[in-house]
Order: structure tokens, then sequence, then C-alpha cells
């Protein structure tokens, strides 16, 4: 026998028991690797099926920011800054004492009003007093007055009688001058002629005389009487006069309590001291809101103005602004479930609602929108804001800020 040892079989560099076992090793191997490829394939279509079952029923966006409503703190009155009770990124309860300013001026002004509020009591007092004084005085003399037109009255109706009396008395005295004048020419005729002598001419004249005295004496007393009652007619209409001036002074009286009495001027007083005491209280500036102070614009020292901006406040309420494509938002109404994903916790999920979507897109308030009118239009899909809750964010764990990144997605089915 050849007691030769046989050299291996070689397939080309390869010894053939060697590739016999290299061969077995990967067939070993192949159940494993197509298991681990239908786990993934199942996996990967799982997941798939999640997306998409997820995206079929949500509207996604990045373009959206965590947002708040900030609060601008600003003086109402022209003062220097005295103190600074808080400064940026520190905490602020409503109500709470924020900045004082100098109040010497607005003290001096609140006690000057006062005093002036003071001084309109004590005019307005007096005025009463004296518009009342005033006032009886006149009723007195409207008294006074009326008590003279009875007594004028009386007169015109005594001056009446006595034109009576005298008028009566006229005829009996034109009577006896007729008879006295018959007399005279027949007693001168008879003297003439020697019937009669000539003394019973001369008591013939005297008689005749005395008539003519009596009946001059009669109408004199009718001018008299007459006289007297005009002048007591004259007095009954200056009574009455008297009396109508008499109540013109009460009116007047009246009139000028009225105006003291009135409250215009106490009023304005009391409105002066009441816009001194607000000008006071606004030295003190509080905060309105909850929150945290976001930016400080003013230092102790600073001359201030009204309306001039010294703080700003972020609340601590805030919400996500999400402009979703105009073409994501027809099935969006207020009230959807929403999923938020903030850039700045990875991996967590916060839930939210839609509060509000906004009635216009973004290019309508922009400061040059497009004018779509135009011949080279280009059309481009417009981002509607939508406004989002953030329900369940614990402010400790997890605070929002404004401004942080945020990804949306709307349950819209």
């Amino acid at each position: 026998m050849d007691t030769r040892e046989q050299a291996p079989v070689t397939r080309g560099d390869v010894p053939v028991e060697e590739n016999v076992e290299v061969t077995t090793s990967k067939r070993n191997l192949r159940p494993f690797i197509i298991a681990a490829g239908i786990v993934v394939a199942v996996l990967i279509v799982i997941w798939g099926l999640r997306w998409y079952s997820y995206a079929r029923v949500h509207q996604s966006t990045d373009d959206a920011r965590v947002d708040a409503n900030t609060v601008s703190i600003t003086s109402k009155i022209s003062e220097r800054v005295d103190k600074i009770l808080i400064d940026t990124d520190q905490r602020t309860r409503k109500g709470q004492l924020l900045i004082v300013l100098d109040s010497a001026a607005e003290r001096a002004g609140l006690d000057q009003a006062r005093a002036n509020l003071e001084l309109a009591m004590q005019n307005r007092l007096a005025g009463v007093q004296q518009g009342s004084g005033a006032v009886s005085q006149a009723q007195a003399e409207v008294q006074g007055a009326a008590a003279q037109v009875p007594l004028a009255q009386a007169g015109v109706s005594a001056a009446q009688a006595q034109v009576q009396a005298a008028q009566a008395a006229l005829p009996g005295a034109a009577q006896a001058l007729t008879r006295a004048r018959a007399d005279y020419q027949r007693t001168l005729s008879l003297v003439n002629s020697g019937d009669l002598p000539r003394q019973q001419l001369d008591s013939a004249r005297a008689a005749y005389a005395a008539a003519q005295s009596q009946y001059a004496a009669a109408q004199d007393n009718v001018n008299v009487a007459v006289a007297n009652m005009n002048a007591a007619q004259q007095r009954i209409s200056s009574a009455q006069a008297g009396v109508s001036a008499a109540q013109g002074g009460v009116q007047t009286a009246q009139g000028k309590l009225s105006a003291v009495q009135s409250p215009a001027s106490v009023a304005a007083a009391q409105a002066a001291v009441a816009i001194a005491l607000q000008n006071l209280t606004n030295t003190r500036i509080s905060s309105p809101i909850d929150g945290y102070v976001g930016e400080k614009h003013v230092e102790v020292g600073q001359t201030v103005s009204a309306g001039m901006p010294l703080l700003t406040l972020i609340p601590n309420r805030v919400f996500v602004t999400a402009n979703y494509k105009e073409t994501q938002v027809g099935e969006m109404h207020p009230g959807q479930p929403v999923d938020i994903h903030v850039d700045a916790y990875k991996g967590v999920t916060f839930h939210g609602r839609v509060i509000a979507i906004n009635p216009a897109s973004q290019n309508t308030y922009a400061l040059v929108p497009s004018q779509n009118s135009t011949g080279n239009f280009v059309k481009v899909t417009q981002r509607i804001p939508v406004k989002i809750s953030i329900d369940d964010a614990d402010p400790q764990k997890y605070p929002m800020r404004p401004g942080m990144s945020v990804e949306t997605a709307v349950a819209v089915h």
C-alpha cells in the first residue's frame, strides 16, 4: 500500500472542508435573517399603518409657536421713578406693587384740592344763609306793599264820595246864583225907575256877589274832589307797582339762593379732589395679572411720561398660534382636540383644543398685502393662524415660554 499522506482537495485557495463549513454556517443563519426581515417588515407595516391612520384624521404643521397676550405696564402720569420693586424674570402676582413714583407734587395737589373743596362748601353755606335772609326780607316787602293797596283803595272810595258830594252841591249853587242874578237885575231896574231906594240895590248886589262866590267855591270843591280821587287812584297804582316790584325782588332773591344752593361749585371741587387722589394713586403701579416680568425699560431716577412703557409682563396662561395652510383648515372648528409637541421637550406630547380660527390669512395683515388683481399674479398657498390652548402642561416641570417652536396636529375627524 501507498503510505503517503494524501493532500487535501482544494477549491481555489480554500480547502474543501472549510468551504463546506462556511456554507453550512450560512445555511444556519438564513432562517434568522429571514425572520429578522419579516419582523422589520411587520414593524414597518404596523408603523406605516399607524402613521397613515393618524395622518388621515389629523392636520399637522410645524409652523407654530408658543404665544401669549403680553401686558405692557405704562405710567398714567409724568413723574420721576422713586423705587422699582421687581426685576426681569421674576414672578409677579396680580395686585403686587411693582414701581413707586415720586409723589410729593401729587400729595401737595391733593391737599390743595381738599382745601378748595372746604372753601367751596363754606362759601356755599354762607351764600345760603345770606340768600335766605334776602328772600325773607323781600317777602316782608311784598307783605308791606300789599298792605298799602287796601289803604289806597279806601282813599279812592273816600275821594269818590267827596266828588259826589261836591257835584251834588254844584246845582244848588248854580240855582242860587241864577236867582241872585235875577234879583239884582230887577232891583237895579226898580232903583233906576225910582220905585225902590238905593239901599236895596246894594243888598241885591251883595247877595249876587255872595251867590257867585258860593258857585265858584262849589266848582272848586268838585275840582279838588276829582283831583283827590285821581291822586287816590295813582296811590292804588303805586301800591300795586310796589307789590309787583317786591315780588320781583322775591324772585331775584330766590334765584340767587338757588344759585348758591346749586352743587355745581362743590361738585367741581369734589371732582378736583378725585382727580388729585387718582394722580396720587397713579404713583404706585401694580401688576394687573399673574405672570413674569419679561422686560424692564426703566431705572430708578428716570423721569417717565404718561403712556411710556415701563415693564412687559408675560402671563402664566399661554397658548399656541399655529399657521396652517388654507388647504388644511377646511374641516377645522373650535373645540377639536390637538396634540402638541414642543421642540424644547423631546418625546413629550401635550394636549389642547382649538380655541379659534383667525378670520383672515397672515397676508391680509401684512404691511404691503399682495395684489392678486394684477396681471402677474402667482398663486401662493396662504397660511391661516389657528389659536390652540395648552391644557395639561405642568408650568413647573414644563414651562411654556412665548416664542418656543411647536408642532401641532389637529384631530379633524
